[in-house]
């Protein structure tokens, strides 16, 4: 998994520009290769089993002392903790509900610190994701969601998620840039020239 590079980064802002030529709205995308670096979930894996396999081998096959016990425990502990940190481990151990949630969370500040929501006429819209999450979300301003429904962005969005899953980013934010357009182009349209935000992708490592 990698972010965009230099030129396919240049691709989505042009096709930003193109979108943004015949609507009102403004367009952001933000790409981030995780949206946590969860340290807290290998820890308490580690910590957990910790607890649980010296104490079931203290009882079949092995019968362990104080001492070894604790010794037994700090092992387990220090083993999988560095286990679980390996990224395509850690992966496993966290679950979609978390791993939404935070790539969720993510998305709603970068909506506030890219300021879409200071736009003339409210027509921010941000397009977001999340790689290690496979996370995609389009979040827009009040002066978009009072003239399209939520749920239009629906079908957009498990599109570009099918296609994060497959590795194929840049071709996600292209087309999901020409679907968002057409909805905008209709609903939004341009009524005179300018651009508030810029156009170029907003990569988080």
């Amino acid at each position: 998994m990698s972010l965009l590079s230099e030129s396919d980064q240049q691709r989505v802002a042009e096709a930003i520009a193109r979108i943004e030529r015949e609507t009102d709205a403004e367009l952001v995308t933000v790409l981030a290769a995780r949206a946590d670096d969860y340290t807290y979930i290998p820890l308490l894996w580690a910590g957990l089993l910790a607890l649980l396999v010296p104490g079931l081998l203290n009882y079949y096959p092995l019968w362990l002392n104080a001492h070894q016990l604790v010794v037994a425990q700090w092992l387990t502990f220090i083993v999988l903790g560095l286990a679980f940190k390996i990224p395509a481990v850690t992966s496993h151990l966290i679950p979609r509900s978390v791993r939404h949630w935070r790539a969720a969370n993510l998305a709603r500040r970068q909506f506030l610190e890219l300021k879409l929501h200071h736009t003339e006429g409210g027509t921010g819209v941000l397009i977001f994701v999340s790689e290690a999450e496979r996370y995609v979300e389009i979040l827009v301003d009040r002066g978009i969601s009072s003239r399209l429904a939520d749920d239009t962005w629906a079908a957009i969005v498990d599109t570009f998620t099918t296609a994060v899953r497959r590795g194929d980013t840049l071709q996600g934010f292209l087309a999901c840039i020409e679907a968002c357009g057409e909805h905008l182009k209709r609903h939004v349209p341009a009524t005179h020239a300018r651009n508030e935000l810029p156009d170029r992708l907003v990569i988080l490592p």
